[in-house]
C-alpha cells in the first residue's frame, strides 16, 4: 500500500496552499503527518473489522483536533480555514476518522459552547477538547431522519426534574460516549424543542452499537435509548429553543464535511495517480494511455473546483457572512464529487482496487454514508431550491 511521506506535495493545482498562514500550514502538516503515521497503516484492517482506533482519541485531543475553531476553555480558536484543512486531512485518512472529530467538535462541543451554561461549559468542554471524554449528538430517530422536527423523543417536567424518553439512531460515537447532546420536545412547554446534556452513565440510558454496516465501517455508530431518564433543570441548554439549536449545529458539521469530502477524493486521486505511473501494461505505464490521462485530468479538475468552494466558504464563515444554504450547496456538491471521483480512482486500479491495500474503494464505500448523512443529497437540493425560488417543496 502506498503512503505519502512527510513533506510530499498533494494535489493543489491552483496553489491555494500558497496563501495559507503559518498557523494554517502547521495545522495541515500536523494532521497530515498524524494520518499518515498513526492511522493509515491500519486503516484497511479497521475497515474490514468494523473498528475504530479508540486509542487515538486522546492523542487527537492533545493535537487540538476537537473544535479548534472555538475560543476559551483551553481551545485554540484557530481560523475557519484551519479547521477546514484539519477536516480535509482527517478524511483523507477515512471518513470515520473525520466523523469522530467532527461530531465531537461541531455537534457536541459547539452547542455546549454556543448555548450552554457556564457550568456546562466548564464541566465538559476541557475534557472533550482533550479527548478525555467523548460526546455524541442525538437528533436522528428511527422514524424521523430527513424531517427531525417531527421527533418523538420528549421530556416532561416532574417537580424540579425532567423525565426524558425516546430513541435516537445512527449516532456516531454513542457506544463509547460519556455525554450526549439530545434534542427533545418539552411537553411541559408546548412541545418546544430543547437540548439536553445527558451523562450516558445515568439510569435509563443505553447506547447499543449498530453492527454489520457496509459503509463507514471504521466508525463506531449506535443508538441512544432513553427510558425515564431523570435530568435536572441544569442539564438543559439554556441558550436556545426550537429547531434553530440542532440545525445550527448541523451547519457547523456540514461545513466540515464539505472540506472533508475533498480530502477523501484527493487521497483516492493520489493513489490512482501513483498506480497509473507505476503499473505497466502493453509496454508502458497505464498513465501513458490517453483514456487514463483523461480520467486523471477530470478528477483533478473536479477536486480543484470543490477545493475552491471550500476555501470560499471559509472566507464567508470567518467574517460571519456564511449562510446555511451556502453550506448546503458545498456539502451537496463536494460529497457528490467525492462519490463520483473515488469510483473513477477505484476503476483505474483494476482488480487491485477492490482490496484493502488501496484506499479508493474504502473512500467510495464511505461516501455512500456521507452522501446520506447530515442532510441527504436530495434534501440539500430542496434547501437550495427553496432558497432560489422562495417556495418550500417539503412543506
Amino acid at each position: 500500500m502506498r503512503h505519502t511521506f512527510k513533506g510530499e506535495s498533494m494535489l493543489d493545482y491552483v496553489d491555494l496552499e500558497a496563501d495559507l498562514s503559518k498557523e494554517e500550514q502547521l495545522i495541515q502538516e500536523t494532521a497530515r503527518e498524524f494520518v499518515e503515521e498513526e492511522f493509515k497503516p491500519d486503516a484497511g484492517e479497521h475497515f474490514i473489522e468494523g473498528t475504530f482506533p479508540t486509542e487515538l482519541i486522546p492523542e487527537m485531543g492533545e493535537l487540538g483536533f476537537y473544535a479548534p475553531n472555538l475560543e476559551g476553555y483551553g481551545l485554540p480558536n484557530v481560523s475557519e480555514r484551519a479547521y477546514g484543512l484539519l477536516m480535509q486531512e482527517l478524511e483523507a485518512g477515512d471518513s470515520g476518522l473525520r466523523s469522530m472529530a467532527s461530531v465531537q467538535g461541531a455537534l457536541v462541543m459547539y452547542p455546549i459552547h454556543a448555548f450552554g451554561s457556564e457550568e456546562q461549559k466548564e464541566t465538559w468542554l476541557p475534557d472533550l477538547g482533550m479527548g478525555e471524554a467523548v460526546g455524541c449528538f442525538g437528533l436522528t430517530e428511527p422514524n424521523h431522519g430527513s424531517n427531525p422536527s417531527r421527533m418523538e423523543t420528549h421530556a416532561e417536567k416532574d417537580g424540579d426534574e425532567y423525565v426524558l424518553n425516546g430513541a435516537k439512531t445512527w449516532i456516531t460515537n454513542s457506544p463509547i460516549s460519556d455525554v450526549a447532546v439530545v434534542w427533545a420536545k418539552d411537553r411541559s412547554d408546548d412541545d418546544t424543542v430543547k437540548g439536553f446534556v445527558v451523562d450516558t452513565d445515568l439510569d435509563g440510558v443505553t447506547t447499543n452499537k449498530i453492527d454489520e454496516k457496509l459503509s463507514l465501517r471504521a466508525s463506531i455508530t449506535g443508538e441512544i435509548n432513553l427510558n425515564n431518564v431523570r435530568l435536572s433543570e441544569e442539564d438543559v441548554l439554556p441558550g436556545v429553543e426550537g429547531m434553530k439549536g440542532p440545525l445550527s449545529c448541523l451547519t457547523q458539521a456540514r461545513y466540515g464535511i464539505a472540506w472533508g469530502a475533498v480530502g477523501a477524493a484527493r487521497d483516492a486521486f493520489e493513489e490512482a495517480r501513483a498506480y497509473a505511473t507505476d503499473r505497466e501494461q502493453f509496454g508502458k505505464p497505464i498513465g501513458g494511455f490517453q483514456i487514463q490521462q483523461e480520467k486523471l485530468a477530470e478528477m483533478a479538475t473536479q477536486i480543484t473546483n470543490a477545493q475552491l468552494l471550500a476555501h470560499r466558504l471559509s472566507d464567508l464563515k470567518e467574517r460571519g457572512d456564511l449562510r446555511p444554504q451556502q453550506v448546503s450547496m458545498a456539502k451537496r456538491n463536494n460529497v457528490r464529487m467525492a462519490r463520483d471521483q473515488t469510483r473513477v480512482a477505484r476503476e483505474m486500479l483494476g482488480g487491485n482496487g477492490i482490496t484493502a491495500d488501496y484506499s479508493p474503494m474504502r473512500h467510495l464505500s464511505n461516501m455512500e454514508t456521507v452522501y446520506t448523512y447530515e442532510g441527504t443529497h436530495d434534501i440539500h437540493s430542496l434547501i437550495l431550491g427553496q432558497d432560489l425560488t422562495g417556495i418550500a417543496a417539503f412543506e
